[in-house]
């Protein structure tokens, strides 16, 4: 008699939780299939933006293959048995609400990252620079391990030198020299605007059809 009683006090349960499982899976589908919809829309609308033109590196300069796929040098060149490789940032993607990203400071200012090495030498020159559209400023100089096969920048760990500026104006300047005569300065500026640009697109389609691709994927399993 329990067992009946019990039985019976349960299906109208079993009915309502049926029926809100029913109603949450329809919202969820509803829910995904605007998210879809509108990271199509965005990806499309992305992939008609023009391109800015194409600009080689100044010579002798040359891509590092695979550059747009990674986080890791981008030029890389010779200077005697020297080994120069270049990195490069925006301000507005290092420093996030520190003022007006969309304004011409944002655009026009580059943190370059310059590693100078040698042969037989475990530890290469490091050079951090402020790039604009017509002029070059060193940040630091440093010592550091040399850049890895992952590409990416590794922390100095030993003593990492006096603070740029309190250099006296003779050693600043013969630093200056030493880099400009690598071919560091403001002439990398168009090629490299242009390439973050070209990344910056390549990345942000890449990443709204990763994103659609996992909702969607999502959605075909819990429809399975």
């Amino acid at each position: 008699m329990w067992r009946q009683a019990l039985g019976g006090a349960m299906q109208p349960w079993r009915m309502v939780v049926s029926r809100r499982s029913s109603s949450s899976s329809s919202v969820s589908s509803a829910v995904n299939s605007i998210l879809l919809r509108s990271l199509k829309e965005h990806y499309l609308e992305i992939s008609k933006m023009t391109p800015p033109p194409k600009v080689n590196p100044p010579s002798p300069f040359e891509i590092v293959k695979g550059a747009l796929d990674s986080r890791g040098p981008i030029l890389k060149r010779a200077y005697g048995d020297e080994e120069i490789s270049l990195q490069v940032m925006r301000l507005a993607n290092i420093i996030r609400g520190g003022g007006d990203e969309d304004g011409e400071d944002g655009i026009n200012q580059l943190f370059l990252h310059v590693g100078i090495s040698k042969p037989g030498q475990k530890d290469s020159l490091h050079f951090l620079c402020g790039l604009y559209p017509d002029a070059l400023g060193i940040h630091s100089v440093s010592l550091r391990p040399k850049v890895d096969a992952s590409g990416f920048l590794v922390a100095p760990i030993k003593y990492n030198g006096p603070a740029f500026q309190d250099l006296d104006e003779k050693m600043r300047d013969a630093l200056h020299s030493y880099i400009e005569e690598r071919g560091i300065s403001e002439s990398l500026f168009p090629f490299l605007q242009a390439w973050l640009y070209v990344k910056d697109h390549r990345n942000l389609l890449r990443w709204f059809k990763t994103v659609g691709n996992l909702i969607n994927e999502r959605k075909q399993v819990s429809d399975a």
